[in-house]
């Protein structure tokens, strides 16, 4: 019945400088026929894939504190990337701090600067 993700909502402090990090840092693409909510906000694309990120800039109600250092520990979202190695080079010139994945994958996790956590990896395919 369930065909795919078309988005995932992260609550966001600031629009502008989670902008920077999804779409310079990540180099995901600005998405502009977002409508005109009562709220500020951002849609990204993730590639050619139909699917986004929505950034609310709204209250967050959950607290920032307690959560792990290890994203793969709290709640995320995981993307496939084409090229793990320079994506982590972009997060080290960015100065992003990430951790790997526990799991010994060839995956890591970093927060956004709302401290949303974020999964990459070059393939989530169960190995057969």
């Amino acid at each position: 019945m369930i065909k795919s993700i078309a988005h995932a909502s992260f609550l966001v402090s600031d629009v502008k400088a989670s902008l920077v990090f999804y779409c310079d840092v990540l180099q995901m693409t600005l998405n502009t026929t977002r409508p005109n909510f009562a709220f500020d906000g951002a849609w990204i694309d993730i590639a050619d894939s139909g699917q986004q990120i929505h950034l609310m800039q709204l209250p967050n109600p959950d607290s920032m504190e307690g959560r792990p250092d290890h994203g793969g520990r709290d709640k995320h979202i995981a993307l496939v990337v084409d090229d793990i190695a320079a994506l982590e080079q972009r997060l080290l010139d960015a100065g992003v701090a990430f951790t790997k994945s526990k799991s010994g994958r060839a995956a890591f996790f970093c927060r956004d600067p709302d401290g949303n956590a974020l999964e990459f990896a070059e393939d989530f395919a169960p190995k057969q």
